[in-house]
């Protein structure tokens, strides 16, 4: 029994400090994204295959294609693809 609450427990911990990560690399994401703004810098050159797809009612491919070239998870995918419609 007390196996499996130690087990439990690390795993919480694991979890939370996973979280957290998560978190951070968001924060990360956000300044930088305010950085490039601010310089000007050129937008991610995958951003008009995705609007291209968008465009032409393939949303799905353009989260998958989001994915594989941002290394982004679904949600992010979806959000990501979703931030270029507007």
């Amino acid at each position: 029994m007390s196996v499996v609450a130690i087990l439990l427990f690390t795993v919480f911990i694991l979890m939370s400090k996973i979280d957290r990560l998560e978190g951070r690399i968001r924060n990360t994401q956000q300044i930088l994204e305010q950085i490039a703004a601010q310089y000007d810098m050129p937008e991610n050159p995958v951003n008009d295959e995705l609007r291209h797809l968008i465009n032409e009612g393939k949303e799905t491919q353009a989260i998958k294609r989001a994915r594989e070239a941002l290394g982004l998870s679904l949600i992010e995918g979806k959000q990501y693809v979703d931030s270029l419609k507007s």
